[in-house]
């Protein structure tokens, strides 16, 4: 979480899990939500780092992350510090 004078800036959720097809750990930074009073900020970006520095602690091979295709806001920050996978997701509620 990064806060300021008492108030809630920005937080981030993230876990570590194996996958079959690597024998180092993955990221999945699950959460990003900055308030919008702090977004531009560099808030998010910090937290951003703070879980790749993480990450690299635990002796994962890669952060990774999804957004919605609409979440242009978003899409500003994460293209100056990741890249694009390429991947669709599919999903169905059960």
């Amino acid at each position: 979480m990064a806060e300021e004078n008492g108030q809630l800036l920005s937080l981030v959720h993230y876990l570590l899990h194996r996958a079959t097809a690597m024998i180092e750990y993955n990221c999945y930074l699950a959460d990003l939500f900055t308030n919008r009073a702090a977004r531009g900020k560099g808030v998010g970006k910090a937290l951003i780092e703070a879980v790749y520095e993480k990450a690299r602690l635990t002796g994962c091979s890669r952060v990774y992350w999804q957004t919605h295709e609409t979440n242009a806001v978003a899409q500003v920050l994460y293209n100056n510090v990741a890249e694009r996978s390429g991947f669709i997701v599919y999903r169905k509620q059960i």
